[in-house]
């Protein structure tokens, strides 16, 4: 039998949104799920319009944490902007980040202070455990195989708890990657490299996979800049430190230069 959870763990969630109607579901279950209340909920309205839009917001299905819950607009600064914006200002020692398209389980706030109770001084972050549920009766679509690289994803920001001291002691995630993408990772590295430790928890969060539109290949593909980041960032063995799946610039070059040898070859 696992040991109780301390009575006395304490900890804020935030959550960064662009307003997407999957807000109301993770909000919905965040309210809805058992275990004890976090000191404040800090949502994020990270889109770019200047005009005043929290009060499109469904805070309403938080149910009695709707009074804990705040919302700051950042104007559009991207994913590691607005979860900086979030975690400067809770006051909980520990700040839980959730992606506004995850749904936590019904016992989520139960096993959340469990996973922070059985934290030693010695570990900055806690991830949780990812479910990715895809379709049945069919092969998966390329963008529902790589959401669903997020349940074997180190680190995903989709539900990871860290300690405040530590991002104040490592400045934060690096808003210098502009996507929801590789910024968990590089923040994860430098945790590590100052000294911390990361383990992985037992508390189930739902990740369904989003409607994707037709260009969403060519969106994904944006990501090779973060990949070359974080190789300048944290040099080639940035890969195996992340156990994180290659990206395609290096199948890019090969079938680039494999069109290029048939045109020459042909002329």
């Amino acid at each position: 039998m696992s040991a109780p959870h301390r009575a006395a763990v304490d900890y804020s969630v935030v959550i960064p949104t662009v307003g997407r109607p999957c807000l109301a579901d993770c909000l919905a279950s965040l309210g809805g799920s058992a275990g004890p209340e976090p000191r404040e909920i800090v949502i994020v309205d990270d889109r770019p319009q200047p005009e005043p839009l929290r009060e499109d917001l469904p805070l309403h299905v938080l149910g009695p944490l709707r009074e804990r819950a705040t919302v700051v607009q950042t104007g559009g600064r991207g994913p590691a902007g607005a979860r900086n914006i979030g975690w400067q200002l809770v006051t909980a020692p520990w700040v839980a980040f959730l992606d506004d398209d995850v749904r936590v389980g019904a016992r989520w706030r139960e096993a959340l202070a469990r996973d922070l109770g059985e934290a030693d001084p010695t570990v900055a972050g806690v991830q949780g455990v990812l479910d990715v549920p895809l379709p049945t009766g069919r092969r998966p679509t390329d963008w529902e195989r790589n959401t669903a690289g997020l349940a074997r994803a180190q680190w995903a920001t989709a539900d990871m708890a860290y300690r405040t001291e530590a991002l104040k002691a490592v400045g934060g995630f690096d808003e210098r990657f502009p996507r929801a993408f590789r910024e968990d990772a590089d923040l994860a590295l430098r945790v590590l490299d100052d000294g911390w430790r990361i383990r992985r928890g037992n508390r189930l969060t739902t990740h369904p996979v989003r409607p994707a539109g037709r260009w969403v290949s060519l969106r994904t593909q944006r990501g090779n800049a973060d990949d070359a980041l974080m190789l300048r960032l944290h040099g080639p063995a940035w890969w195996r430190r992340a156990a994180a799946p290659r990206g395609r610039i290096r199948r890019h070059a090969a079938v680039t230069a494999a069109g290029l040898t048939a045109l020459v070859s042909a002329a």
